[in-house]
């Protein structure tokens, strides 16, 4: 990484070059994550999906920033998880097995990945039912129909429950002030609250679902909000204006229970700790990783040699090195849908950075529908207040466009 100047380099949302960097991180993150959303179909195998995802990142990456020393690069690889998988799943081209796996007509297929500009990342999911090779209807009914618009309305939900109280208060100076008085939700209440929208649809949150508040170079970092959370885990701290957040919701048409399955752990981040490797295949390892990565997550099959990667990484997760993500998914192997959205917190309110497409409710056919009135009070909140500048800078237009889009999304 380039060395920064003697001066201390503000890194915060009060510099604009931050937000700017977060917002240019974004769109291509939302951009790939269209293109790849296109690729899901019955038939297709899902490393042939991720490899294109990190093809397409790479070549927007290679458009922004150019000739300037800023380090730029993955903020997440491109993965692709299938019906009961809960966390991103990256098969590796030399696991013979795994590489063949291919989707299926109709499951929910859950897409992430993120590009990061100077350590400031975005990180995107969606989740997608793929049609059959030949399918022409896009309708969706039933169950999988279900599990989206919980999933979908649960998401809602909980960004409006991450807007500090009395942010977006309107009326009196007195009227304000007992606004920005309340507490804001425990942890304890957001579950029970969007408990109650996928109870809706018959559906249950995923257990131990992670927000995490987001920094350079950091995805994981002081705060986090634990929705359902599992035995011996628990959420920290609140959001507050000045942050960026990954925002995360997970659904099941089960239990919502996890448990560990069988694939290889693939997707792996460096972590803070020193340790004397001994192996020269670790020590290569580390090596390419610290050049091409950071502390971002990775795939194995980003690497020069896979195979090499495989047998290097063993030692690098033993010395805590690497942190491992263990590939989690439903413990009845129901279908899940997840999706993450990454935000920021300012004084006008939440803003989506980088998010799913807006979804299409028309597409969606239940019987089923959220009725319990305080929850529809809450989705019927704004995300922001719309700030009614008409400057003709482009950079004002841009700013608006973004809080406009959280209000309307």
């Amino acid at each position: 990484m380039a060395s920064e100047t003697k001066q201390e380099i503000d890194y915060s949302l009060n510099n604009p070059d931050t937000l700017t960097k977060y917002k240019t991180a974004a769109q291509i993150s939302e951009k790939v994550l269209a293109e790849v959303s296109k690729l899901v179909a019955a038939g297709e195998k899902i490393v042939d999906i991720c490899e294109k995802g990190d093809k397409l990142i790479e070549e927007e990456l290679a458009k922004v920033y150019r000739g300037k020393k800023i380090t730029k690069g993955f903020s997440h690889p491109t993965t692709v998880s299938p019906a009961g998988f809960v966390t991103p799943y990256t098969p590796l081209t030399s696991d013979e097995k795994e590489a063949a796996v291919e989707i299926q007509a109709g499951e929910p297929v859950k897409i992430q990945l993120g590009a990061q500009i100077d350590g400031f990342g975005s990180i995107v999911c969606d989740t997608v039912i793929a049609p059959a090779k030949d399918q022409t209807d896009d309708v969706i009914e039933g169950r999988n129909a279900d599990l989206i618009l919980a999933n979908y309305y649960a998401n809602e939900l909980l960004l409006r429950l991450m807007v500090p109280p009395g942010l977006l208060a309107t009326g009196t100076d007195e009227e304000k002030a007992k606004a920005a008085s309340q507490k804001p939700p425990s942890q304890a209440k957001i579950t029970d609250l969007l408990q109650k929208v996928v109870q809706a649809y018959d559906c249950n949150l995923v257990e131990s679902t992670t927000s995490w508040l987001f920094d350079r170079n950091e995805i994981e970092g002081k705060k986090k909000i634990v929705i359902a959370p599992g035995d011996n885990t628990k959420g920290e701290g609140v959001p507050e204006v000045g942050e960026v957040w990954g925002v995360e919701m997970g659904v099941s048409l089960g239990s919502g229970k996890v448990k560990q399955y069988e694939n290889r752990t693939t997707l792996h981040r460096r972590t803070t700790t020193t340790y004397a490797l001994k192996r020269p295949s670790s020590r290569k390892l580390l090596s390419e990783v610290q050049k091409k990565f950071g502390t971002f997550p990775f795939s194995l099959r980003q690497l020069e040699d896979e195979r090499d990667a495989k047998s290097g990484v063993i030692e690098c997760v033993r010395g805590n090195v690497f942190r491992a993500y263990e590939v989690v998914g439903d413990k009845d192997n129901s279908p899940v849908a997840r999706t993450l959205t990454t935000v920021a917190i300012t004084k006008n309110g939440l803003t989506k950075l980088g998010a799913a497409p807006a979804l299409d409710l028309s597409k969606f056919k239940t019987d089923k529908k959220i009725e319990d009135e305080e929850i529809l009070a809450i989705l019927a909140q704004p995300l922001s207040r719309n700030t009614g500048s008409k400057s003709k800078n482009k950079k004002k237009k841009t700013a608006k466009k973004e809080g406009e889009k959280a209000d309307e999304e």
